[in-house]
Protein backbone atom coordinates (compact mmCIF):
# COMPACT_ATOMS: atom_id res chain seq x y z
CA UNK A 1 0.00 0.00 0.00
CA UNK A 2 1.15 3.44 -0.97
CA UNK A 3 2.17 6.13 2.06
CA UNK A 4 3.85 8.47 -0.36
CA UNK A 5 2.63 9.24 -4.31
CA UNK A 6 5.00 11.24 -6.00
CA UNK A 7 2.86 13.77 -8.48
CA UNK A 8 6.41 15.11 -10.10
CA UNK A 9 6.77 15.18 -13.64
CA UNK A 10 10.17 13.42 -15.34
CA UNK A 11 13.13 15.60 -14.63
CA UNK A 12 12.14 17.52 -11.42
CA UNK A 13 14.49 15.03 -9.18
CA UNK A 14 12.43 12.09 -8.79
CA UNK A 15 15.05 9.73 -8.93
CA UNK A 16 16.59 11.89 -6.15
CA UNK A 17 13.22 11.23 -4.49
CA UNK A 18 13.37 7.51 -5.12
CA UNK A 19 16.63 7.31 -3.12
CA UNK A 20 15.64 9.50 -0.39
CA UNK A 21 12.11 7.77 0.14
CA UNK A 22 13.93 4.91 0.56
CA UNK A 23 15.97 5.77 2.90
CA UNK A 24 13.71 7.26 5.22
CA UNK A 25 11.77 4.06 5.16
CA UNK A 26 9.15 4.32 2.60
CA UNK A 27 10.86 1.70 0.38
CA UNK A 28 10.65 0.42 -1.82
CA UNK A 29 9.83 3.25 -4.17
CA UNK A 30 8.13 2.23 -7.59
CA UNK A 31 10.10 4.43 -10.46
CA UNK A 32 9.94 3.84 -13.57
CA UNK A 33 13.76 2.33 -13.24
CA UNK A 34 11.87 -0.75 -11.37
CA UNK A 35 10.44 -1.05 -14.76
CA UNK A 36 13.85 -1.48 -16.67
CA UNK A 37 15.14 -3.81 -13.99
CA UNK A 38 12.10 -6.19 -13.87
CA UNK A 39 10.23 -5.85 -17.05
CA UNK A 40 7.65 -8.39 -15.81
CA UNK A 41 6.37 -5.03 -13.77
CA UNK A 42 4.57 -3.74 -17.50
CA UNK A 43 2.11 -6.62 -17.25
CA UNK A 44 0.35 -5.11 -14.44
CA UNK A 45 -0.13 -1.70 -16.49
CA UNK A 46 -1.59 -3.68 -19.42
CA UNK A 47 -5.34 -2.97 -18.32
CA UNK A 48 -4.89 0.90 -18.62
CA UNK A 49 -2.75 0.35 -21.66
CA UNK A 50 -6.13 -1.04 -23.33
CA UNK A 51 -8.35 1.17 -21.88
CA UNK A 52 -9.64 -0.76 -18.55
CA UNK A 53 -9.88 -0.57 -15.14
CA UNK A 54 -7.10 -1.29 -12.97
CA UNK A 55 -6.51 -2.72 -9.79
CA UNK A 56 -3.81 0.04 -8.25
CA UNK A 57 -2.83 -3.10 -4.93
CA UNK A 58 -1.59 -4.67 -7.63
CA UNK A 59 -0.14 -2.52 -9.78
CA UNK A 60 2.15 -1.49 -6.85
CA UNK A 61 2.05 -4.91 -5.04
CA UNK A 62 5.56 -4.56 -3.11
CA UNK A 63 6.01 -0.94 -2.98
CA UNK A 64 5.23 1.57 -0.68
CA UNK A 65 5.82 4.68 -2.42
CA UNK A 66 5.83 5.96 -5.81
CA UNK A 67 7.65 8.79 -8.49
CA UNK A 68 8.52 9.42 -11.93
CA UNK A 69 5.80 8.25 -15.28
CA UNK A 70 3.90 5.96 -15.38
CA UNK A 71 2.86 6.27 -11.42
CA UNK A 72 3.11 10.28 -11.28
CA UNK A 73 0.81 10.53 -13.99
CA UNK A 74 -1.96 9.58 -12.33
CA UNK A 75 -1.83 11.25 -8.90
CA UNK A 76 -4.76 12.06 -8.80
CA UNK A 77 -6.24 8.48 -8.79
CA UNK A 78 -3.64 7.07 -6.75
CA UNK A 79 -4.86 10.27 -4.15
CA UNK A 80 -8.10 8.49 -4.41
CA UNK A 81 -6.71 5.08 -3.92
CA UNK A 82 -4.85 6.00 -0.74
CA UNK A 83 -6.48 8.87 0.99
CA UNK A 84 -4.00 7.93 3.37
CA UNK A 85 -1.07 8.45 1.42
CA UNK A 86 0.81 12.27 1.49
CA UNK A 87 1.25 13.54 -1.65
CA UNK A 88 4.90 15.35 -2.80
CA UNK A 89 4.91 17.09 -5.62
CA UNK A 90 8.73 17.73 -6.83
CA UNK A 91 9.19 21.01 -8.44
CA UNK A 92 11.67 23.21 -10.49
CA UNK A 93 12.65 25.96 -13.04
CA UNK A 94 10.09 25.49 -15.49
CA UNK A 95 12.68 26.26 -17.84
CA UNK A 96 16.05 24.47 -16.42
CA UNK A 97 12.87 21.22 -16.33
CA UNK A 98 12.39 21.99 -20.42
CA UNK A 99 16.03 21.29 -21.06
CA UNK A 100 16.35 18.47 -19.05
CA UNK A 101 12.99 17.16 -20.12
CA UNK A 102 13.28 17.66 -23.98
CA UNK A 103 17.35 16.00 -23.34
CA UNK A 104 15.27 12.99 -22.05
CA UNK A 105 12.42 13.04 -24.92
CA UNK A 106 15.26 12.81 -27.65
CA UNK A 107 16.88 9.13 -26.49
CA UNK A 108 15.86 6.58 -28.39
CA UNK A 109 17.17 3.53 -25.86
CA UNK A 110 17.88 1.06 -28.53
CA UNK A 111 19.64 4.21 -30.74
CA UNK A 112 19.66 3.31 -34.42
CA UNK A 113 19.34 -0.68 -34.19
CA UNK A 114 15.71 -2.84 -34.46
CA UNK A 115 14.58 -3.99 -31.33
CA UNK A 116 16.28 -7.78 -32.91
CA UNK A 117 19.18 -6.07 -33.24
CA UNK A 118 19.59 -5.06 -29.56
CA UNK A 119 22.13 -6.97 -27.45
CA UNK A 120 19.75 -9.89 -26.17
CA UNK A 121 20.52 -8.89 -22.60
CA UNK A 122 18.73 -5.39 -22.78
CA UNK A 123 15.47 -7.01 -25.25
CA UNK A 124 13.35 -7.56 -22.64
CA UNK A 125 13.49 -4.36 -21.27
CA UNK A 126 12.68 -3.39 -25.02
CA UNK A 127 9.99 -5.21 -25.28
CA UNK A 128 8.42 -4.11 -22.02
CA UNK A 129 8.28 -0.52 -22.95
CA UNK A 130 6.95 -1.30 -26.22
CA UNK A 131 4.20 -3.02 -24.19
CA UNK A 132 3.99 0.06 -22.57
CA UNK A 133 3.73 2.73 -25.34
CA UNK A 134 0.09 2.80 -25.56
CA UNK A 135 -0.18 3.58 -22.00
CA UNK A 136 3.12 6.26 -22.42
CA UNK A 137 1.52 7.84 -25.68
CA UNK A 138 -1.49 8.73 -24.01
CA UNK A 139 0.45 10.37 -20.84
CA UNK A 140 2.55 12.31 -23.55
CA UNK A 141 -0.64 12.92 -25.35
CA UNK A 142 -2.72 14.51 -22.34
CA UNK A 143 0.72 16.40 -20.99
CA UNK A 144 0.95 18.58 -24.24
CA UNK A 145 -2.75 18.69 -25.40
CA UNK A 146 -1.59 15.80 -28.52
CA UNK A 147 1.66 18.14 -29.67
CA UNK A 148 3.81 15.62 -28.06
CA UNK A 149 4.25 11.92 -28.79
CA UNK A 150 6.30 9.42 -27.09
CA UNK A 151 9.58 9.08 -28.74
CA UNK A 152 9.01 12.48 -30.75
CA UNK A 153 10.61 15.49 -30.04
CA UNK A 154 9.90 17.56 -27.44
CA UNK A 155 7.26 20.49 -28.52
CA UNK A 156 9.16 24.37 -28.00
CA UNK A 157 9.80 25.57 -24.85
CA UNK A 158 6.81 27.88 -24.46
CA UNK A 159 4.31 25.13 -25.39
CA UNK A 160 6.34 22.75 -22.65
CA UNK A 161 6.84 25.23 -19.72
CA UNK A 162 3.12 26.01 -20.26
CA UNK A 163 2.52 22.44 -19.71
CA UNK A 164 4.78 22.11 -17.43
CA UNK A 165 2.98 24.89 -15.21
CA UNK A 166 -0.30 23.77 -15.89
CA UNK A 167 0.25 20.30 -14.27
CA UNK A 168 1.87 22.25 -10.96
CA UNK A 169 -1.57 24.14 -10.46
CA UNK A 170 -3.63 20.64 -11.24
CA UNK A 171 -2.07 19.10 -8.50
CA UNK A 172 -1.82 22.32 -6.17
CA UNK A 173 -5.40 23.44 -6.49
CA UNK A 174 -6.41 19.41 -6.16
CA UNK A 175 -4.46 18.11 -3.20
CA UNK A 176 -5.59 19.95 0.36
CA UNK A 177 -2.71 21.61 1.86
CA UNK A 178 -1.78 19.71 4.90
CA UNK A 179 -1.92 16.26 2.86
CA UNK A 180 0.92 18.15 -0.15
CA UNK A 181 3.84 18.61 -0.17
CA UNK A 182 5.67 20.88 -2.79
CA UNK A 183 9.22 19.83 -3.05
CA UNK A 184 12.50 21.26 -4.76
CA UNK A 185 15.06 18.63 -3.64
CA UNK A 186 17.67 20.95 -3.25
CA UNK A 187 15.91 21.84 0.05
CA UNK A 188 17.10 18.57 1.19
CA UNK A 189 16.32 16.49 4.03
CA UNK A 190 14.59 19.36 6.26
CA UNK A 191 10.85 20.14 4.38
CA UNK A 192 10.73 16.56 3.49
CA UNK A 193 11.53 15.01 6.61
CA UNK A 194 8.97 17.01 8.50
CA UNK A 195 6.32 16.75 6.29
CA UNK A 196 6.58 12.97 6.41
CA UNK A 197 6.98 12.92 10.04
CA UNK A 198 10.76 11.20 10.47
CA UNK A 199 14.07 12.10 11.24
CA UNK A 200 16.56 13.09 9.00
CA UNK A 201 19.30 11.08 8.36
CA UNK A 202 22.49 12.07 10.83
CA UNK A 203 25.10 11.69 8.56
CA UNK A 204 23.74 11.11 5.07
CA UNK A 205 23.35 14.05 2.69
CA UNK A 206 20.44 14.35 0.17
CA UNK A 207 20.99 12.36 -2.66
CA UNK A 208 21.28 13.89 -5.93
CA UNK A 209 20.47 11.14 -8.66
CA UNK A 210 20.25 11.09 -12.26
CA UNK A 211 21.99 14.25 -13.67
CA UNK A 212 21.57 14.79 -17.77
CA UNK A 213 24.68 13.40 -18.40
CA UNK A 214 24.41 10.40 -16.56
CA UNK A 215 21.18 9.41 -18.04
CA UNK A 216 22.44 9.42 -21.27
CA UNK A 217 25.57 7.37 -19.96
CA UNK A 218 22.80 4.78 -18.96
CA UNK A 219 21.23 4.09 -22.39
CA UNK A 220 24.54 4.16 -23.64
CA UNK A 221 25.84 1.48 -21.72
CA UNK A 222 22.62 -0.50 -22.04
CA UNK A 223 23.07 -0.42 -26.00
CA UNK A 224 26.91 -1.15 -26.01
CA UNK A 225 26.92 -3.54 -22.82
CA UNK A 226 23.63 -5.12 -23.18
CA UNK A 227 23.04 -4.72 -19.31
CA UNK A 228 20.49 -2.59 -17.61
CA UNK A 229 23.08 0.47 -15.71
CA UNK A 230 20.28 2.89 -13.69
CA UNK A 231 21.40 4.89 -10.45
CA UNK A 232 20.15 1.70 -8.25
CA UNK A 233 20.50 -1.43 -10.48
CA UNK A 234 24.21 -1.78 -11.88
CA UNK A 235 23.73 -4.94 -14.21
CA UNK A 236 22.19 -7.05 -11.51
Amino acid sequence: MLKVIGAGLPRTGTTSMKAALERLGFGPCYHFFEVMRRPELAERWLPLCAGGPVDWDRVFDGFRSSQDWPASFFWRELAQAYPDAKVVLTVRDPHSWYVSFRMLGSINPRGPMSQDEAPEGIRPVLAAIERLRPLLERISGFLFDDDWHFGAPVPDEEKAVEAYRRHVAAVRSAIPAERLLVFDVRKGWGPLCRFLGVAAPPDDPFPHLNDAESIQRMFERMRTEGRVHTPFHAGD
